[in-house]
């Protein structure tokens, strides 16, 4: 393993002394402190045109290394992305610091003939030369083709869809989830199948990149065609860091066919800034201050570098994620961040024997305005199926199957209050068919939501569908080792599988199919892909069955 840097690199000292300046609590809040950060962080307040102007014909090297992108999509629009980055290991992705326009075209065929929109956007050099062009007044439920062009490069063909019309009621949605993609632990495989299926929008569920060092050889990866820079050699803390991680994640080929292929909806865990990060707490032990500036510089990277509308562009350390989008009266998804809101883990985090402050009521997992936003958002819901795409496993998780059993402090399970403050919400709104979508844990789960976890034979209230990991975890075993005890000890987990992969899910107005699609391995390339198992759920009667 390549030596790690000898010291990390630092905040600058005026966005270190802003912050200590402010405070946690008026940091976090002020537009004051939020000014201060971005201008020392050399982020514009309010975007900016001050850059001088990049004549695209000096442009002399492909600038779209980085593939193109498209997200949220919504009956009358799509967002469309894309990021010029020649080089895109090196600080400023090998472009000055200058303004680039970048035309972009939209049409009904892949070949363009069919033009539907076009028109040109700016690349700022202050959020890393991503463009984000949210096409407007298009026609819903059509499939559209884009690309971009600047100076004499044009970017790969991308594929969108929009969404359905309000009041459209489609027979089949066809969605893939996917979760945990960390570049040092293997190949992205997983994702070159998913950019053959047939699907309308794909969901990720978090972690899309990770915070750890990635050595020269890709880790696991274990490459002898190439070397990756010492920039990779290191965690991620300041702005630069993670822009340059994200440009080692989105050179992989599979990763951009998977995005070029399929819309994405996007939310985060915690290794987009830090493992297991509550809030405004850390991990470790820093200085709150510290922290946040780390949160600011991972959300800045993270709105620059997915598919996301003008809403998300984060203020400072804040950014608000959770939104809601609707397809037709078959499905509404309300997607969360379990992320930034919540409390601390109790017990100091881990596997812990639940108790009193675990079980405290006061304790949340999403914060009360968040929490208030999903419960009423159901209450007008009239979809046939109202799916909840989110980070960590809903559905309660024991250890072992005896007394004495643990759970994740890090999961719902540490938040019980707020799970039954959500289950009690959907019961009072009327939601007949919860489906709520998980990422995290590296492993396929099928799981009934029971309305009390004590009690077996309570009522099935929902269905949980955990998609395992593109590459976390390495290649993992069709058994892992905890098979036993955690299926003895949670009678309502129907499915357990431990290989990477993804899932998807068909929504239909009778029922819902889950296929649960895994590879043999990932730390070569190249393996086939395969149907682990398939469940169904019934509308109007929830809880999984073998298909």
């Amino acid at each position: 393993m390549t030596p790690a840097p000898s010291s990390t690199p630092a905040h600058s000292a005026e966005l270190r002394a802003a912050a200590r300046h402010f405070g946690r609590r008026r940091f976090l809040t002020t537009a004051g402190a939020a000014a201060a950060l971005a201008f020392a962080t050399q982020l514009p307040a309010a975007g900016a045109a001050a850059a001088a102007e990049l004549d695209g014909r000096r442009i002399t090297e492909e600038p779209f290394t980085l593939g193109v992108a498209s997200g949220d999509p919504r009956p009358g629009s799509v967002l469309l992305w894309t990021r010029l980055a020649p080089r895109p290991f090196e600080p400023g992705g090998g472009l000055p610091a200058e303004r680039v326009s970048v035309h972009w075209e939209l049409a009904r065929d892949e070949r363009f003939t069919r033009p539907v929109r076009r028109g040109r956007a700016t690349a700022h050099p202050e959020f890393s030369h991503t463009v984000h062009v949210e096409v407007e007044h298009l026609e819903p439920g059509r499939e559209f083709f884009y690309r971009f062009r600047a100076g004499a490069w044009v970017s790969p063909v991308g594929r969108t869809r929009t969404a359905p019309a309000p009041w459209a009621r489609p027979a089949e949605l066809r969605l893939g989830a996917v979760s945990c993609q960390a570049y040092h632990d293997g190949y992205f495989t997983a994702y070159r199948h998913l950019a053959d299926e047939d699907l309308d929008v794909v969901f990720h569920l978090g972690d899309y990149l990770y915070e750890y060092a990635v050595n020269a050889t890709g880790g696991a990866r274990a490459y002898t065609d190439r070397t990756l820079p010492a920039v990779f050699n290191r965690e991620t803390v300041t702005l630069e860091d993670y822009r340059l991680r994200y440009g080692l994640y989105k050179s992989d080929p599979d990763l951009r066919a998977a995005h070029a292929a399929h819309p994405f909806v996007v939310t985060w865990d915690d290794h987009e800034t830090e493992n297991n990060y509550a809030g405004g707490i850390p991990e470790n032990s820093v200085p709150p201050e510290e922290f946040l500036l780390r949160r600011a510089a991972a959300y800045r990277a993270y709105w620059e570098h997915q598919p996301l509308r003008a809403p998300q562009l984060p203020e400072g350390p804040d950014m608000r994620l959770y939104r809601r989008l609707t397809f037709g009266r078959l499905a509404q998804f309300d997607i969360l961040d379990t992320r930034q809101y919540r409390s601390d883990q109790a017990y100091g985090d881990g596997w812990q024997v639940p108790g009193p402050l675990s079980e405290d009521p006061a304790r949340t997992m999403t914060g009360a305005a968040q929490e208030r936003w999903l419960l009423d958002g159901w209450r007008a819901s009239d979809a046939r199926w109202n799916v909840l795409p989110q980070q960590v496993v809903f559905a309660e998780r024991r250890d072992r199957p005896t007394a004495d059993f643990k759970l994740s402090m890090d999961s719902w399970d540490g938040y019980p209050a707020s799970r039954a403050r959500i289950l009690a919400g959907a019961e009072s709104a009327g939601v007949a068919n919860l489906m709520v979508l998980t990422g995290d844990v590296h492993v396929s789960y099928g799981l009934d939501i029971k309305a009390d976890f004590r009690d077996p034979g309570s009522r099935t209230v929902g269905t949980e569908i955990v998609a395992t990991s593109i590459s976390s975890g390495k290649d993992g075993a069709d058994r892992p080792s905890s098979y036993d005890r955690l299926t003895q000890a949670n009678p309502h987990l129907r499915f357990f599988h431990g290989r990477r992969g993804y899932v998807t899910v068909s929504l239909g107005e009778e029922s819902a199919r889950a296929d649960f699609r895994t590879v043999p391995y990932v730390t070569t390339p190249g393996a086939p892909v395969t149907t682990a198992a398939s469940f169904v759920t019934e509308a109007g009667r929830p809880g999984l069955t073998p298909a």
